[in-house]
């Protein structure tokens, strides 16, 4: 069995979150997200990052990601159980659980699972967040759903 090394708290191969609305992003009413009234790139532009490392490891579904300090991710979730796994910094995520919003902080080492259909909001800590997040099924299959929480509003026109 061969082995893969991936370094993701360094500060090698970062890249700029593409802006482009993906077609699995949908509006919490089940539309598409790009004819919601919220600005993906003005909220999303220059507070998250990927990396181009070569990390290939067949069979993992992940998404390794970097969050600018005390950025919010938007309130959202997704069709299929997630599980975050943090590197570096810290997350806060606030989620509803039997009809109360909770808050709990996931620092380096921990993780975070967030079950299918659960809305969860996270907000990086003063130093930002290195993290990865992961799904039981291919990435393809992953849909997420936006909530109307956490958004820079659209320009009128």
């Amino acid at each position: 069995m061969a082995l893969t090394f991936g370094d993701l708290v360094d500060d090698a191969d970062w890249i700029p979150l593409g802006l482009d609305v993906a077609p699995s992003y949908f509006w919490k009413d089940g539309g598409l997200l790009i004819d919601a009234p919220v600005d993906f790139a003005a909220t999303f532009g220059g507070s998250m990052w990927v990396t181009t490392k070569p990390i290939q490891v067949k069979r993992f579904n992940r998404n390794p990601l970097r969050v600018r300090p005390n950025f919010t991710v938007p309130r959202h979730h997704h069709n299929m159980d997630e599980l975050l796994f943090v590197f570096a910094g810290e997350y806060s995520i606030e989620y509803e659980e039997e009809g109360e919003w909770k808050t709990v902080r996931v620092r380096p080492g921990e993780f975070f699972l967030s079950r299918a259909g659960t809305a969860y909001t996270m907000t990086a800590g003063p130093e930002g967040v290195t993290y990865i997040e992961t799904w039981p099924k291919p990435v393809a299959e992953l849909e997420t759903y936006w909530h109307d929480f956490g958004w820079l509003e659209a320009p009128s026109s």
